[in-house]
């Protein structure tokens, strides 16, 4: 193999590790601990109670103090991504992009397709473990003492008091398995140096 064909396997390993799904996809990440969600660009915790059941405030800290394998930075769904106050609920008059404004009902309604009414419930949990049939916090608040809720056994939401006790599902900004981009060029660098090494000791030689 010549240098440029080497060059340009390089270039394609290095962009392979970088990509992100160009499909509608749950891709498994973490070496299956969670999944990324290319319609939502958030990845989920593959096992979706990790946490069992706590009020709000202990779910909330739950998921702030989650570490899987290092990555941190994780925070319950939000279902006001816009934060324009307004709850989209998913229906079959909304729009998917309308529907995308709300993080656990596009997973219900959507799952990581396009097509409403295939998403992820309790009795369809796709690649995901442990749906619980019952009350999900999210990280949307109403007022000064409720948040916003979804369960997963018919996909109904509301505002509940955060003294109760409900479920969680952590989820993170972005896809948690790809490679940090100054590690990928940093890759790429030393491959293109090695390469260079190379061809000058074979004209040295």
């Amino acid at each position: 193999m010549n240098k440029s064909r080497l060059i340009g396997a390089l270039c394609a390993a290095v962009f392979s590790f970088i990509a992100l799904p160009s499909h509608a996809a749950l891709v498994s990440v973490l070496g299956g601990q969670a999944y990324y969600d290319d319609q939502l660009d958030i990845s989920w915790t593959a096992n979706a109670n990790i946490n069992s059941s706590g009020t709000w405030d202990n779910q909330m800290a739950w998921a702030a103090g989650l570490d899987i394998d290092g990555v941190t930075g994780w925070r319950l769904p939000s279902m006001d991504v816009n934060g324009d106050n307004v709850i989209n609920y998913c229906s079959t008059v909304e729009t998917q992009a309308q529907c995308k404004d709300n993080e656990y009902g596009h997973l219900f309604n959507y799952g990581a397709g396009t097509v409403h009414g295939s998403g992820i419930t309790d009795d369809s949990p796709g690649p995901f473990s442990n749906i619980q049939s019952f009350n999900y916090w999210s990280s949307t608040e109403y007022g000064s003492t409720f948040a916003w809720y979804i369960i997963f056994n018919g996909g109904s939401q509301g505002a509940q008091n955060r003294s109760f006790n409900n479920f969680a599902w952590a989820v993170h900004a972005g896809n948690v398995g790809a490679v940090p981009v100054p590690a990928a060029v940093w890759l790429f660098g030393s491959g293109l140096l090695g390469l260079i090494g190379v061809a000058k000791h074979k004209k040295a030689a």
